[in-house]
């Protein structure tokens, strides 16, 4: 503690003490890393190598990527070093900045997949409008505007709660994040409650809302239109709907820890939902894209039989 009371340290008390086990989950989840930087390196290294996709729909797709690197980044590092350390002590500093890489990787991926159902709206419901619609310049913005709109709300919000009088230095987490940090405080938290809640209607919610309402909108078009046309929408679509689900499932996991007394909560529950939040969305963007879009798959293949990595069929 330093002399205002202030913790300038934290202390994770949901990991325990598994002795030689712990080696074994350590390896699992170096494994799960690696396959997590493996899997999205392949995707940007394959849209930004071939020409042919670079369309907006792909540069989105690698925006996903990048984005799941940079979000895991900000958490397995510093788990991997809780899991084979006996005690689980993060500086201040360094718990602000794993929550605001964390939470800002949450808005861009909302944020990209947002952008990514207006890309499918103007291309299914007005497809002779779309180049026109969907310039590179369009792209281009659309992109600055997913980064910059978040860094600056969620950086001007956790410098409000870096600026709270905390009473305690207990997390019960695996990781640093907004909710658990503020329930620490000493001091009144109606105004950072407001602005929370304000944050998470215009970074979450609404995001959400317009992603259902233009796939409403691509429904309709599809029942009036033929099975072929339906078919054609439904392989573009498919992939973002399953990574949309899935992305949803993963807010609701993180949410549903802060409904909840976390001193009720089993340990182990709390670990399950964490890191299914953090790990589960950055595996399947991957899987999804570069298995069932033809156009990827097919580019992925013929690097991998360029370099002789498996023979022609």
């Amino acid at each position: 503690m330093n002399n205002s009371g202030t913790p300038s340290y934290f202390e994770f008390t949901v990991f325990s003490d598994y002795g030689s086990l712990r080696y074994l989950f350590f390896c699992l989840c170096l494994l799960i890393y690696m396959t997590i930087i493996s899997a999205n390196l392949v995707i940007v290294l394959t849209v930004c190598v071939e020409k042919s996709l670079h369309q907006p729909m792909y540069i989105f797709i690698c925006c996903l990527s990048l984005n799941s690197l940079y979000g895991s980044a900000g958490f397995f590092p510093r788990f991997l070093m809780d899991i084979l350390s006996d005690t689980h002590f993060i500086s201040r500093p360094s718990c602000f900045i794993q929550m605001y890489i964390i939470y800002t990787y949450v808005g861009h991926e909302v944020t990209v997949l947002t952008v990514m159902s207006y890309d499918r709206l103007v291309a299914v419901c007005q497809p002779l409008h779309y180049h026109r619609k969907m310039t590179f310049r369009t792209m281009i913005y659309l992109v600055i505007f997913t980064v910059l709109y978040h860094v600056c709300v969620l950086g001007s919000f956790f410098y409000m709660i870096n600026k709270l009088p905390l009473c305690g230095n207990k997390l019960q987490r695996i990781y640093c994040t907004r909710w658990s940090v503020v329930q620490l405080s000493c001091v009144d938290l109606t105004v950072i409650s407001t602005a929370g809640q304000f944050i998470s209607v215009t970074v979450i919610f609404i995001p959400l809302f317009f992603v259902l309402y233009t796939y409403l909108r691509i429904l309709l078009v599809c029942k009036r239109s033929s099975s072929e046309f339906r078919g054609k929408a439904l392989q573009t679509c498919l992939p973002h709907i399953v990574t949309f689900v899935n992305y949803c499932i993963s807010v609701f996991c993180d949410i549903s820890l802060n409904l909840f007394k976390i001193n009720e909560v089993n340990p182990f529950v709390i670990v399950v939902l964490s890191l299914e939040f953090l790990i589960i969305p950055p595996i399947n963007n991957p899987l999804v894209y570069g298995l069932n879009l033809p156009q990827i798959r097919a580019v992925i293949i013929r690097f991998i039989r360029m370099y002789k990595i498996v023979p022609p069929t």
